[in-house]
Order: structure tokens, then C-alpha cells, then sequence
């Protein structure tokens, strides 16, 4: 199917009459609450369960193999490839089930509150709650003029009611999530998770922004009094959202954000935390932005009281809410600020043998960056029944179109060009191994990661590892010395050194993956065992 029979099947879809043209919140929830798609909560929240998916589905995830990407894309199991005609097969179908539809629900945005690189988008939904996500998730036009001359670049086109038949549609079960770049056009079906569009989006920004000379990143972002900007980067139960949200500095952005030549800007407008446990006293911010408008994901409500119950995970650990950045009292609006002073690296390492901080030059940088490091603890997924390490490239590898060393050329040359202080910090384990050790303190993280912020660290005294080669401060305001140099916390030093060469040895393995052409980065980077 030619692009022009794909723009003609989408003009015919959005001018039925059974369209819903960018409703405002109120009317969203009033047509989620008739359609009986979820319930209101005693906050206003709107509370949906996501049925069979809780979460993404990556093995379902495709990139259409044409011409136009054919030799920039990475392929493999990250990038799936599709081929041009299987594409056109499916969407035809999906557009012709839409159309059967009562009613549909379309949102225009855009994605990067940078004006100059912003993404004009649209969202075409089946079910009123998804449009709510994606109204709270992306920017929204500031008037309603801007909608009269809005013109969007790609358009995701989401029927989660829609089960593709593999042994005819060419997918892997009957869920897919397709982007085209050529056609502009991100195809999705057979998933209720409404992250798959907010995630959609995140991977065709990493395509599209390396191109302008910016670097997507998968972090949060912050800034101080003084303008001075942080980012934090970390995996999931790396503390990345407790640490950044400081009641001192302002949020940029909780998960996705570009680095231009001006400075950094968050590529959404809105937020997508976990709320598993959740609790006023552990996040505040959250919990009262966790009102009218934002949407509870998997939550159990109380069917009397309509209190939603952030400790049970009968559905899943993967418990979320979204909600617009403007549900948060100290945000930049727009989200657009300078360039970083300081970045910061989160691992929760189960071995207890990573120091709590360490100074990392350009090389360790991009070596860390590119081996994304932390430890996937039992529990946290199905069939984990031990700590084990994890690896995900720049801390985002399920969303990375691009080669992993795209990014990490790109990081290395703005550290340098901008004199940027990394810290790489460890939030997991001290004094011996998960299970024998202890977590790290949270009051000696936050000191750590404060004297990073404010510049306290960045000409103190260090000591390199032997075993990593990291450099740590011997001194660090508000933290015991002991505690900075992990041999010293454990009781047996062999055990200690043991358990460090065995973590030395798995980043080297991991890394093996990018060594052909980043022998200096290793080198100079990584662990010196």
C-alpha cells in the first residue's frame, strides 16, 4: 500500500462521525465512566485495569525494514524487523476494525518542549482512557487555535481490541507494536498497557533527534536555584525517581529528555510513575499530583470507599499513574533549561562491592553508559529467584533504534565540550552480598548525591579500585569515610574480592559486544582486573 492510499485510508478513518476531536480532560473521564472502561477514585483518579498485558511486550515490537532505514537501524532482537507489504496487510485491517467502531477518540500534541525540535503527533484511540493517557503523557497545544493548524508528523494508530493471527499477519503472538518510519505511522494492537504509545514515541525520538546532532536520553532531569541542571540516569529500583525528585531543585523531567546545542529539554508532558508502595511520606509529589485527570493502572480500588490500595500487586508490580507535569508544584515550564553540570549514573548493585560513589572520567563514562549496570533482584520478575546482573545499553536499550555507540560518542563528546562532572552511584548493597550485607543508607546517598549537585566533589582527593578502577572521594560531607571504599565495609576481604572479580568479569563479558570498535573506551573505561 503506496503512502498516499495509507493517508487516504487514515482522512476516511478521522472523518467519520463516531470521532471525538481532542476532548478536554472532564469530557474524557465522563466518556471513560459511561463507557464503563474504569472507575473515579476517592482523589478523582481515574482507575483502569490493562487485562491480560500489565506491561510492555518487547518481543512484539517491530521496525518496518524499507529503504529509508534499511542501513541506520539496529537490527536484531531489540529492532524486530517487518517487512513493507506484512505492514501494509495489518494496517488495513486495524484501520477497518476502527471504523466499526461507536466511537473513536483522537489526541494532537506534539513530543520535545523545545519548539525548534518539537514532533507534531497524533493519537488515535479506541478506548476514551487511552486518549486520557496519552492527553496527560504528551505536550499539549497551549491553545485551541494551535489545533486549527496543527499538522502531525507521525500518528499512532492504537487498537488494543484488534488480535492479530501470527500465521497470517507475520507477528510473533497477537499483540504488535510497528513503527514505520517511511509511512510516519506507529501501529498498535492486541495490548491494553498504554505505555506501549508513550514508549513508541521515546523510540522515534531516539531515531529522529541523533539526526539534529541531539542526544535522547532515558533519564530525569532537574535544576537548581542557580540554573544549574542534573541529570539522573538508573534502571528500575535504582532510586532514580526518589533521588531527583528534591523539593530544593525543580523538575525538567521524570523519564525521557533531548540534549541539544542549547541545552536540555524533556521530550514529554507528562509523568508515568510507578506507584507500587507508594506512600505521602516516601514520594509527596506523586501522591497528591495522583488526582482529577491522571489515570491509576492495575491499582486495586476499594469498591466502598474508592481508595486505591498502592500496597497490593494482585495484578502486577508494574502498578503506574500518569498524570500532567503541572499535578507537580516545582516543575520548569516549559520544561527547557540548560546544559548539565553534573549527571549522575544509578546502579543498585546486589554484590555490595561498587562503591557508593565514584568520579568518573569521559571513558568510564561512556563505558558505563553503554553497559547500563544494576541488579535485577528475586521477585521483581517471573522466574527470578536470585540477584542477577542486568545490562541495559544507556540505560534504555529496549527503546534504541540507533547503535548503542551512536549515543555514546554523542555523551562523550557533550562531557567534554561542556565540562560535565559523572558520578557513577551505588544504591544497593554494602558490607557483603545481597542477603548478608546491608542496603545502602538513603541519608548517606542523598549527602553523596548533594555534594555531587553542588559541586563539592569535583576536586576532592580520590582513590582509584583496584578491581574497577574507579575513583573515590575519600571524603564526603555527612558520610562516614569507611563507607566510601566498599573493602572496607566487608568483614572478609577475600569474599570481598572474590565477589568484585566475578561483577569485573560480567561487565567485561557484556561488553564484549562493543569491543570491536571501542578498545579505548574499554581500555581506559572499564574494570582494570
Amino acid at each position: 500500500m503506496s503512502t498516499v492510499d495509507m493517508s487516504t485510508k487514515l482522512t476516511e478513518l478521522l472523518t467519520l462521525p463516531s470521532v471525538q476531536h481532542n476532548l478536554a480532560t472532564p469530557s474524557l473521564v465522563e466518556r471513560i465512566l459511561d463507557r464503563k472502561e474504569g472507575v473515579l477514585t476517592e482523589t478523582g483518579a481515574v482507575s483502569v485495569a490493562t487485562g491480560k498485558y500489565t506491561g510492555r511486550s518487547p518481543l512484539d515490537k517491530f521496525v518496518v525494514r524499507d529503504a529509508s532505514v534499511e542501513k541506520k537501524i539496529n537490527w536484531g532482537q531489540v529492532n524486530q524487523p517487518i517487512a513493507p507489504d506484512t505492514f501494509s496487510r495489518l494496517y488495513e485491517k486495524v484501520v477497518n476494525h476502527l471504523k466499526k467502531k461507536d466511537e473513536l477518540f483522537v489526541f494532537d500534541g506534539f513530543a520535545g518542549a523545545d519548539e525548534k525540535y518539537q514532533l507534531p503527533l497524533r493519537v488515535i484511540n479506541e478506548y476514551a482512557w487511552h486518549n486520557l493517557f496519552a492527553r496527560q503523557l504528551f505536550i499539549r497545544p497551549d491553545k485551541d487555535a494551535d489545533l486549527k493548524i496543527h499538522k502531525p508528523e507521525f500518528t499512532i494508530v492504537s487498537a488494543p481490541d484488534f488480535k492479530a493471527d501470527p500465521a497470517i499477519d507475520g507477528t510473533n503472538s497477537e499483540t504488535f507494536i510497528i513503527i514505520s518510519f517511511e509511512k510516519r505511522i506507529i501501529l498498535i494492537g492486541g495490548t491494553e498497557y498504554a505505555g506501549e504509545m508513550k514508549k513508541s514515541i521515546f523510540s522515534v525520538m531516539n531515531f529522529l533527534l541523533p539526526e539534529q546532532d541531539i542526544l535522547s536520553m532515558h533519564c530525569s532531569a532537574n535544576v537548581g536555584s542557580e540554573g544549574d541542571v542534573s541529570l539522573f540516569f538508573g534502571l528500575s529500583g535504582t532510586g532514580k525517581t526518589t533521588l531527583s525528585a528534591d523539593e530544593n531543585r525543580r523538575l525538567i523531567g521524570d523519564d525521557e529528555h533531548g540534549w541539544s546545542n542549547s541545552g536540555v529539554f524533556n521530550i514529554e508532558g507528562g509523568c508515568y510513575a510507578k506507584c507500587i508502595g507508594l506512600t505521602k511520606e516516601k514520594e509527596p509529589q506523586i501522591f497528591d499530583a495522583i488526582r482529577f485527570g491522571a489515570v491509576l493502572e492495575n491499582v486495586f480500588v476499594d469498591p466502598k470507599t474508592k481508595a486505591p490500595d498502592y500496597n497490593d500487586n494482585a495484578l502486577t508490580e508494574n502498578t503506574r499513574a500518569a498524570y500532567p507535569l503541572e499535578s507537580i508544584d516545582n516543575i520548569i515550564k516549559p520544561s527547557v533549561a540548560g546544559h548539565p553540570s553534573t549527571i549522575i549514573f544509578l546502579t543498585a548493585d546486589a554484590t555490595g562491592t561498587l562503591p557508593p560513589i565514584s568520579k568518573l572520567t569521559k571513558e568510564q563514562a561512556m563505558y558505563h553508559f553503554l553497559s547500563g549496570y544494576t541488579s535485577k533482584l528475586a521477585g521483581t520478575e517471573r522466574g527470578v529467584t536470585a540477584p542477577e546482573a542486568t545490562f541495559s545499553t544507556c540505560f534504555g536499550s529496549p527503546f534504541l533504534p540507533l547503535p548503542a555507540t551512536v549515543y555514546a560518542e554523542m555523551l562523550g563528546k557533550k562531557i567534554v565540550e561542556h565540562g560535565v562532572d559523572v558520578y557513577l552511584v551505588n544504591t544497593g548493597w554494602t558490607g557483603g552480598v545481597y542477603g548478608v550485607g546491608q542496603r545502602m543508607n538513603l541519608a548517606y546517598t542523598r549527602a553523596m548525591v548533594q555534594a555531587a549537585l553542588e559541586g563539592e566533589l569535583a576536586n576532592v582527593e580520590t582513590v582509584q579500585d583496584g578491581i574497577f578502577g574507579l575513583h573515590m572521594p575519600m571524603h564526603v560531607p555527612g558520610v562516614p569515610d569507611e563507607v566510601l571504599q566498599p573493602f572496607k565495609t566487608w568483614k572478609n576481604p577475600e569474599e570481598y574480592k572474590n565477589a568484585a572479580t566475578t561483577l569485573a568479569y560480567q561487565f567485561k563479558e557484556n561488553f564484549k559486544k562493543f569491543s570491536t570498535n571501542n578498545s579505548k573506551i574499554e581500555k581506559l573505561g572499564g574494570p582494570i582486573v
